[in-house]
């Protein structure tokens, strides 16, 4: 198959230097990969060379061919060509396109043993406020903002020789160490940004500085950008620009974020895919029925009446399907528009005792019972009145908190002590 016999040679090797059996599963190459990884990373005092082989050891076992490879002609067959290569990729890539860029960040920003590497710029969040109508038909919006980009005639170096010498003043470290003694025996150290290199450890000669970003390495962008706001989008969710952030030497771009803000709707309100209006009837409207137009988010009249005879009860509520909002990827499907009916009933004295005795002969006969003369007169007459039940409670609850506090002020509250009667 390969032109000639392969020897074996140690095939597994590998197996120990992650700690797994050789009937190891992927998950299991991934968990024992990423505890030794990060135990052995160099930027956290681990071993550099152990850290190679475990980059090594599962850039071979991760990968389905060269494991077969090794599993039956061993280590050899690898470094001779069998497999495509025995590796030699740069461990903290490895290290990285596991864990994501940007997370030797975590161990203090990349020691010497990496060099210089790039470290994660970050995120622009900015909020866009849109309508009901926006989320119900799509929208797209134009916005101009200003950025941060790398010089374009020095490239992000901030030199015109594309050079910079290490700061003296923090040695390139960009950080500076003062001390004071506060009290005998006590001193206290302090860390701050260099004052003469602004925190890059690095200097350009004032002859060789970048003309026109004056040695900053970046210079302004206007950029305009057109936000397309899809159809059932929701109130909170995120529409990201990938890479389009504030630009820096030595930093992957972040991203511009826009985060939706729906604003309130004077008449439908949104849950989810359905939508809610409130409309109120006269007692005659839900007794004898009724008719109106609503005008949807889309400009479309759609007449909305009741089926004849139908009697429309308080706080009753109808739906009618596809009216409400288009589902988001899938804007064809469409969630319920929910009306919720109040009724409105007339004042009292609207109807003189000649019309409640017409009505009453209309209307579904009384639920009480009927009382003799004998019977009410044996009775207690009472007075109703009107009583506003929220005000009620909010008082009544002021009351029992009044009372609470004093008995917490008296000296000795009341309390009912048992006697025992002596034999």
């Amino acid at each position: 198959m390969f032109g000639r016999a392969a020897r074996r040679s140690d095939n597994s090797k590998y197996y120990e230097v992650l700690g797994v059996s050789k009937n190891s599963s992927q998950d299991e190459l991934k968990k024992a990969y990423r505890k030794a990884a990060i135990k052995n990373h160099p930027d956290k005092g681990g071993d550099p060379e152990k850290f190679k082989e475990l980059a090594h050891a599962y850039e071979v076992l991760s990968d389905p061919e060269k494991r077969e490879i090794y599993d039956q002609y061993g280590e050899d067959a690898l470094k001779e060509g069998m497999g495509g290569g025995g590796g030699g990729h740069n461990p903290f890539d490895i290290f990285e396109s596991f864990f994501g860029g940007g997370f030797g960040g975590a161990f203090g920003g990349g020691g010497s043993f990496r060099g210089s590497r790039k470290k994660q710029g970050e995120n622009s969040m900015h909020t866009l406020r849109v309508s009901l109508e926006d989320l119900y038909n799509g929208t797209t919006k134009k916005l101009s903002l200003s950025r941060n980009i790398l010089c374009p005639k020095c490239k992000g170096k901030g030199s015109k020789s594309g050079a910079s010498g290490t700061c003296y003043g923090c040695q390139g470290t960009g950080m500076r160490v003062t001390t004071r003694q506060i009290a005998p025996g006590m001193i206290q150290q302090m860390q701050h940004v260099c004052p003469e290199c602004r925190g890059s450890g690095e200097v350009i000669s004032e002859r060789d500085r970048c003309t026109q970003c004056k040695g900053n390495k970046i210079t302004q962008e206007k950029k305009v950008l057109e936000v397309n706001v899809e159809k059932g989008m929701q109130h909170g969710q995120k529409i990201v620009f990938d890479g389009e952030a504030d630009e820096a030497p030595d930093t992957i771009t972040g991203d511009i974020i826009f985060i939706l803000q729906q604003k309130d709707h004077s008449k439908f309100r949104r849950k989810s895919d359905d939508l809610y209006v409130e409309h109120n009837l006269s007692l005659t409207e839900a007794l004898c029925g009724f008719q109106f137009v609503l005008t949807h988010l889309d400009g479309r009249q759609l007449l909305i009446k009741s089926s004849p005879g139908e009697v429309i009860k308080p706080d009753q509520y109808k739906a009618i399907n596809d009216e409400g909002m288009p589902h988001y990827g899938r804007p064809f499907i469409k969630g319920r528009l929910y009306i919720h009916f109040n009724v409105e009933f007339p004042e009292s004295g609207f109807l003189s005792p000649e019309k409640c005795r017409i009505l009453e002969s209309i209307l579904p006969q009384r639920l009480g019972k009927h009382s003799s003369d004998m019977e009410l007169d044996e009775c207690e007459e009472t007075t109703l009145h009107d009583v506003n039940m929220e005000e009620e409670m909010r008082r009544k609850e002021q009351r029992r908190r009044q009372e609470a506090y004093a008995m917490d002020d008296d000296d000795e509250p009341n309390v009912h002590h048992m006697a025992c009667n002596q034999q």
